[in-house]
């Protein structure tokens, strides 16, 4: 079983800037991807981001050039940065480790998902 746990999210204002962060425990994740998503209102949960053990990173259209993924094996964590915000990406963003190696951008291709942590953009 592996336990993750986001923090970071908040009310911020458009343009601004805003770091997640997920933290793993129990069993170890570092050689599976970790990807982030969000779920706004009424909608499906949307690929954000993903991260390869190794650092290769893949970014959904809506959020390349101003998001920025990364991950720290040692400390069992992976990051988000969302800058330039906007109020579209106001959403509960969830982190999740992959069954895979590689980064999936389908919900179902990941086995442990964060209860998720609430962002908001006001215009």
């Amino acid at each position: 079983q592996v336990q993750l746990v986001e923090s970071g999210g908040g009310l911020v204002q458009a343009g601004g800037s805003l770091r997640l962060s997920c933290t793993a425990s129990g069993r170890t994740f570092s050689t599976n991807a970790m990807g982030w998503f969000r779920q706004a209102p009424g909608k499906e949960r949307d690929f954000v981001a993903g991260i390869t053990w190794d650092g290769a990173r893949t970014y959904a259209e809506s959020v390349k050039g101003r998001c920025t993924i990364s991950r720290d094996n040692a400390k069992n964590t992976v990051y988000l940065r969302l800058n330039s915000l906007e109020p579209e990406d106001t959403a509960v963003y969830y982190c999740a480790a992959s069954r895979r190696v590689e980064v999936s951008i389908t919900p179902p291709t990941y086995a442990y998902w964060g209860q998720g942590t609430q962002v908001t953009v006001s215009s």
